[in-house]
């Protein structure tokens, strides 16, 4: 007696929700506070702190591709076939986390400091969070044919990436720093093993949750993707342009996110010397994406998904050159132009994750083969390269201007010429978003449609 499976609904879309809560309770912690963590803390060189994010990219290369053969390649259990992957890495990709931020370090001598670093961030980035990471984003691409469904999955993704960016960006500033005596602000080393070890409890919960709640309804043939060789497949993805394309947005516009993120605690620290503007960032910047939750799928399913992406890169550029321009000493200014710019790129994070399924639905027309983990393993490969490049761009820029390194005051050149960057940067990436989905993707909303009326088609005949 075959079991009866509920149809999508609330339940799938909240569980798949709190995934990516538990995804971003550590990617983001990461991404807003392990270089100062290194800088300031444990008083590493920023421009070492930046190659060693490059570093652990070019290991996350292997690890991710490995990763997505293994979903792909292991047959589905009980649970269905990626999300038994949660069950078995929530406690490890914890674990991994809270290890990086051990201010019990700072103690020793600096090569025992670095190789810490070096091996904690790489055991967290490049196999845990890969090994739940990859499996988590496959999910989506097998819990619903139906592109509405799909690009609700992706919204309620980016409604958790809120929830834990509400948590990151507004509440652990007020304990990750502290003030000293003459108002100088500065890292809290004694907070900063509690929190991360509160984050990363959360988050494995966070994972189990979605476990319980997500269900697989789209069976994969596994003894056809036995066969499957992976060179003719890495092949096939190589000519893809779709693929190409989405590649090089993810990179460019993640890296843009991540490196404004990352400067912005030097920003509030030493250039307007309040870090309370972290928080009200944080929280501000987070109401544009609460407002356009509900309008994100309806406007996907009007304009088309690359065409709301482009529409969303040139807002964010304009904001950002807006401010390079004015180089204001005002904070406010400074916090109201980048909410203008965070509408920009919140709507595109809401969407941006259904553009994976409609490039693996892509491949499979083209090919005949189904890959959603090796897809998604690139793409999420593409997504740490640009952490990468936005943490590597942080360290190598600090450097380049003279940041010193656990300093409690910088010159006032040096402050001023971290404004500079950390304006004109996300301006340039933002711009290779843009040409990027107008020049090299491909999947406009006529092609989106046509494929997936072919691929349901294709299953209405086997069945």
């Amino acid at each position: 007696m075959n079991k009866v499976i509920k149809p999508f609904g609330m339940k799938d879309k909240l569980g798949y929700m709190f995934g990516n809560v538990a995804n971003d309770l550590t990617f983001v912690m990461a991404s807003m506070f392990l270089m100062v963590f290194y800088t300031d803390i444990l008083k590493i060189n920023a421009a070492l702190v930046g190659t060693m994010f490059l570093v652990a990219r070019v290991v996350d290369a292997f690890t991710d591709t490995i990763m997505g053969r293994i979903a792909d390649k292991v047959k589905a259990g009980k649970g269905g076939k990626f999300k038994p992957w949660l069950l078995r890495m929530c406690g490890p990709v914890a674990l991994a986390s809270f290890l990086m931020y051990q201010t019990s370090m700072a103690e020793a001598s600096m090569t025992v400091r670095i190789i810490y670093m070096f091996t904690t961030y790489l055991f967290w980035g490049s196999i845990c969070y890969t090994a739940i990471n990859i499996p988590y984003g496959s999910m989506a691409s097998v819990m619903s044919a139906e592109a509405d469904d799909r690009a609700a999955l992706s919204t309620f993704r980016g409604v958790g990436s809120l929830f834990s960016g509400m948590l990151i960006g507004v509440v652990l500033p007020m304990f990750l720093y502290k003030t000293l005596e003459d108002g100088t602000q500065v890292a809290n080393a004694e907070l900063f093993p509690i929190v991360t070890l509160l984050c990363s409890a959360a988050a494995a919960v966070m994972y189990l949750v979605c476990y319980k709640m997500c269900t697989e309804r789209i069976t994969i043939d596994d003894s056809q993707r036995q066969n499957v060789n992976f060179g003719k497949t890495l092949k096939s993805l190589l000519k893809n342009r779709a693929l190409i394309g989405i590649i090089i947005v993810y990179i460019s516009l993640l890296a843009g996110q991540m490196f404004l993120q990352t400067m912005q605690n030097y920003i509030f620290k030493d250039y307007f010397n309040n870090t309370l503007g972290i928080s009200i960032m944080g929280a501000a910047g987070m109401v544009p994406m609460l407002l356009l939750a509900p309008l994100a799928v309806p406007l996907s399913r009007k304009m088309g998904k690359r065409e709301m992406g482009i529409a969303c890169a040139v807002l964010s550029a304009v904001a950002y050159a807006l401010l390079f321009i004015l180089h204001t000493d005002n904070m406010w200014v400074f916090i109201i132009i980048s909410i203008v710019s965070s509408l920009g790129f919140s709507l595109f994070n809401l969407i941006i994750w259904a553009f994976v399924t409609d490039i693996i639905d892509d491949h499979e027309i083209k090919t005949g083969m189904r890959e959603d983990g090796t897809i998604y393993a690139v793409c999420s490969f593409s997504r740490k390269v640009g952490q990468a490049i936005a943490s590597g761009l942080g360290g190598w820029m600090l450097a380049l201007i003279g940041y010193v390194e656990g300093a409690p005051t910088q010159t006032t050149e040096v402050v001023n010429n971290m404004y500079n960057i950390s304006t004109i940067l996300p301006v340039c990436l933002y711009v290779v978003v843009i040409l990027a989905l107008t020049f090299i993707y491909t999947l406009n909303k006529k092609k989106v449609e046509e494929n997936i009326a072919i691929l349901k088609a294709r299953r209405e005949a086997a069945n």
